[in-house]
């Protein structure tokens, strides 16, 4: 398909001031939704929809778009392939993946993070399913605009992230059992991650607890499955003595994938977790997609709960109610790090381990993807540091050893 004529702005649509997407897709049927849905938005623009990745690298520098809606599966050049490409003729470009459920894309999609792709989305797995599913629209839109202000600095409201998935793969619609009002705070791009320096010494924090942490408990979304890689791999060996708990927003099939590739990040075991399993010293747990993860005192041991409430913060699986149970089974030997992320998921949980006398660690904004979470976090004031990506594992390293200042 050609690129859109965009010389007139749509109705209540500021000239100049829209985001302009790129919708590519091989599929003619999914490209005039997603192109029709950007339309219908006054705060974006559709500038082209391409039906393969070679069409739209072609098309990137006259189009000029801030955000490209990218396919994987596509003939004559996939999406994989084209990233890269994109990214060579526009490095400040947002990338948001749209794929399937299924382990391939899964795999792809990771992959893709690591490439420079900001965000991912899974598809409903036929364009009729597409063209129902209200779910996918709204965060598919959300996605756009969220990543798209940031972009340009623009303050944006703290977006919910993706909508969590049944363990059926379908996209959740249930109501959530909380939701506290959004944070106002803008979204910074951090595609790198570069050594920032700290927040401002006018945030409120708190003292870290003067007892040794006896797990680490992380919940991340936007931007975390790098980030967690990051972290994971700067601490190492020393997280030989805990067990580290994670929930990061991902649907089935996924979350399998993030713990095979945080295994290796951190050269320590690393796996989705199972109801009842025993949490060892130096594992790493991942929340199964489609569920949400707890950790409760059986006897004398600590075992991990996976349960099929519904969604809480719009999110299947979960981060409060994860550091909830965590505050609870291990009081003020509790560490927990919000990473990068949408929304405000976490936070309440924040409180809950700071009442418990436990310490939280909360990615800057600088090097966030998107501030949402470790905004929220930060806001709270409970937490005992705001820290750039490259110097959480190492403060956590000190923390277990005992170095809590």
């Amino acid at each position: 398909m050609s690129p859109i004529p965009s010389a007139t702005a749509a109705p209540g649509r500021a000239a100049g001031a829209a985001i302009r997407v790129m919708v590519v897709d091989d599929s003619v049927v999914i490209r005039g939704l997603i192109g029709r849905w950007v339309e219908e938005d006054p705060a974006l623009q559709l500038v082209a929809a391409h039906r393969n990745g070679k069409l739209a690298v072609d098309d990137i520098e006259r189009s000029a778009p801030d955000v490209v809606v990218l396919d994987i599966e596509m003939p004559e050049m996939d999406g994989l392939t084209a990233l890269p490409l994109m990214l060579r003729k526009k490095r400040d470009l947002i990338v948001v993946m749209a794929s399937t459920l299924t382990r391939r894309n899964a795999e792809i999609s990771l992959r893709a993070l690591s490439l420079g792709a900001q965000d991912y989305i899974p598809k409903p797995e036929t364009s009729s399913a597409v063209t129902t599913s209200q779910d996918f629209r709204r965060d598919l839109i959300e996605k756009i605009k969220a990543l798209g202000q940031r972009r340009r600095g623009q303050p944006s409201a703290g977006a919910r992230p993706m909508r969590a998935q049944t363990s059926a793969g379908r996209l959740a619609a249930q109501t959530p059992v909380s939701r506290a009002p959004a944070v106002p705070r803008g979204y910074v791009r951090a595609a790198a991650m570069p050594h920032a320096a700290p927040a401002a010494p006018e945030t409120k924090t708190r003292a870290y607890s003067n007892v040794r942490p006896r797990i680490i408990a992380i919940g991340s979304s936007t931007g975390g499955p790098q980030a967690l890689q990051k972290v994971l791999s700067d601490i190492g060996t020393a997280i030989r003595e805990v067990p580290v708990v994670v929930t990061q927003h991902m649907p089935p099939t996924f979350t399998a994938i993030l713990a095979e590739h945080l295994a290796k990040a951190a050269m320590r075991p690393a796996k989705e977790a199972e109801h009842g399993e025993v949490l060892k010293p130096g594992h790493i747990y991942v929340a199964p997609g489609g569920h949400h993860m707890t950790v409760a005192k059986d006897g004398g041991q600590v075992v991990a709960q996976l349960n099929d409430e519904p969604p809480i913060n719009f999110c299947k699986p979960a981060v409060d109610p994860l550091f909830d149970s965590v505050a609870k089974a291990y009081g003020s030997a509790a560490l927990a790090v919000v990473l990068t992320g949408m929304g405000h998921d976490g936070a309440d949980g924040v409180r809950t381990i700071a009442a418990g006398g436990g310490s939280i660690i909360a990615q800057d904004e600088a090097t966030s993807v998107v501030w949402g979470m470790p905004g929220a976090a930060v806001q709270t004031g409970m937490c005992s540091d705001i820290l750039p990506i490259s110097d959480i594992g190492p403060k956590i390293v000190r923390v277990l050893s005992g170095g809590f200042r």
